[in-house]
């Protein structure tokens, strides 16, 4: 929960160095430890965050056990958007990541802004779930590559914050399936790795067609 994170206080002035524009000034930056949870299903809606450093996965554990991620979150987004009083979803930390917090009133003060990155929030939802619920495993993933090929600066080498388990859980598939169309893309020389966290894009277009 917020209280475990390890919050440091630090001025305003360091603040001011994230990667976009603030909305306001935040009124403290936190630290979180890879798997660190930033917040937890229940927890009080009363924040919301700018990623400085690092990365955050947002989930929901359903019923029989299982982990739905359904968004992820990089240097210089804003999360922790619910409607309601309490959080119906938890967010960790995926790498070591720092945070700047901003409280309630900040929220309240700022509507005009907030509803501008709320709808962005949605839009990308919203495209997500066309992804898993009508294209092949391919197709997801070449989509969700894409996606964050275009978070990053839309140059051709790909780092990627999260595990191959969190890609799966995140566009519905199976982590041997994510392992065998990675390995695919490779081979057709759409892609090539460096290492297991990063990519290159060889080919963008052929890389873009899949996603359709």
């Amino acid at each position: 929960m917020y209280a475990a994170a390890q919050i440091q206080q630090q001025s305003f002035e360091q603040a001011e160095h994230l990667p976009q524009a603030q909305v306001s000034r935040p009124h403290l930056v936190a630290t979180y430890k890879a798997g660190r949870e930033i917040y937890a299903e229940g927890d009080l809606n009363d924040k919301f965050y700018q990623i400085s450093a690092g990365a955050v996965r947002v989930y929901r554990l359903l019923s029989d056990g299982r982990r739905q991620v359904v968004s992820f979150h990089l240097p210089g987004e804003m999360f922790g958007f619910e409607a309601g009083s309490n959080h119906s979803f938890f967010a960790e930390a995926i790498t070591e990541t720092t945070l700047a917090v901003f409280g309630r009133r900040q929220m309240q003060e700022r509507s005009r802004d907030l509803l501008a990155l709320a709808l962005t929030g949605m839009a990308r939802a919203q495209q997500h779930l066309l992804v898993i619920g009508r294209q092949c495993a391919v197709e997801r993933i070449a989509a969700f590559l894409v996606d964050l090929c275009e978070r990053q600066g839309g140059g051709r080498l790909l780092r990627l914050p999260m595990s191959r388990q969190d890609i799966a859980d995140y566009l519905g598939l199976t982590i041997e399936t994510v392992s065998r169309v990675v390995t695919q893309l490779k081979e057709r020389s759409v892609i090539a790795l460096r290492d297991a966290r990063t990519i290159d894009i060889v080919k963008p277009d052929a890389l873009r067609l899949l996603c359709n």
